[in-house]
């Protein structure tokens, strides 16, 4: 998916590194850059790719989902807001289906930096009432930092649902998390763990008490993710084992095997923004070999 998203061909020229490029029926931002390579779709300014230059890519897309105006996108880093998971429709918010603007841009030897914004308006009013602007900021190179910044006032659960590609879940390690969760698999239960999360059938669970960064080992890609959390209160992970990734039409039934979710999230305590004070979220993501 990656090969085909960067063999696109360009509608608009926007800079030296950045281009515009048309997949379907949705834009999407390109990066073609010395140090990296990297894609935001204009629904959802939603991280489609990143890998920095020599590396595989890090960011996981579904080879079934839809590119379809109004439909969201299975895999990459969709922006949950203004509520996490099912306790409305729809699931995960509604800003990850609707267009956003990219009012902003920069770059340098390092990388890129691209600035997308969403007000409320109508559509949104109908859905949620209350007035806000979303910042989304993307700081791509040999790192990749994401944040978002919400104004307005009101509370609202969030994550940056990250997905990871990954060579086997079968021999996937995560670090990091703590030892405190609730497991959405068996209904919300409160549970413990002790050690590395190690995954065995449908996972989904919401980390109460983890820590500011988590280690993804990867010994089929030979190669480890850091995950550095931004003002989170969880971290969600999640994979959904062989029955449920075959009932997905936007994910093929061993979408699984490659690909496993650690997510920045503020779940038990609700991001606040009020006046003046804008709430954040934000995650950096790093690649480094096994050594």
């Amino acid at each position: 998916m990656n090969e085909k998203i960067f063999s696109l061909p360009v509608t608009t020229q926007i800079s030296p590194y950045i281009s515009l490029r048309q997949l379907d029926e949705l834009g999407i931002v390109v990066i073609s850059h010395p140090k990296v390579q990297a894609a935001v779709a204009l629904q959802g300014a939603q991280l489609l790719a990143w890998q920095p230059s020599g590396a595989k890519p890090v960011i996981w897309l579904s080879a079934n989902t839809p590119f379809k105006t109004g439909q969201a996108i299975r895999g990459s880093v969709p922006i949950c807001w203004p509520w996490f998971g099912a306790v409305a429709q729809p699931c995960h918010g509604f800003v990850r289906t609707l267009p956003w603007c990219l009012t902003g841009h920069d770059e340098d030897e390092n990388g890129v930096i691209l600035t997308f914004t969403l007000k409320d308006n109508e559509q949104t009013y109908k859905r949620w009432p209350h007035a806000f602007t979303l910042i989304a900021r993307f700081k791509l190179g040999v790192k990749c930092e994401i944040e978002l910044e919400s104004h307005g006032d009101y509370q609202a659960t969030a994550a940056l649902h990250t997905y990871f590609q990954i060579g086997d879940i079968a021999q996937i390690q995560v670090a990091g998390l703590g030892d405190s969760y609730i497991d959405k698999v068996a209904g919300g239960l409160p549970e413990c763990q002790t050690g590395n999360l190690r995954f065995i059938g449908q996972t989904d669970r919401v980390y109460n008490q983890p820590e500011a960064l988590s280690l993804i080992t990867d010994p089929a890609l030979q190669r480890t993710l850091e995950v550095h959390h931004h003002h989170m209160s969880d971290v969600i992970a999640w994979n959904p084992g062989v029955e449920l990734s075959c009932s997905m039409p936007d994910m093929t039934n061993d979408g699984y095997k490659t690909m496993v979710c650690v997510e920045t999230g503020r779940v038990s305590r609700p991001l606040v923004a009020a006046g003046e004070q804008p709430a954040r979220l934000a995650v950096t993501l790093c690649s480094r070999k096994n050594t």
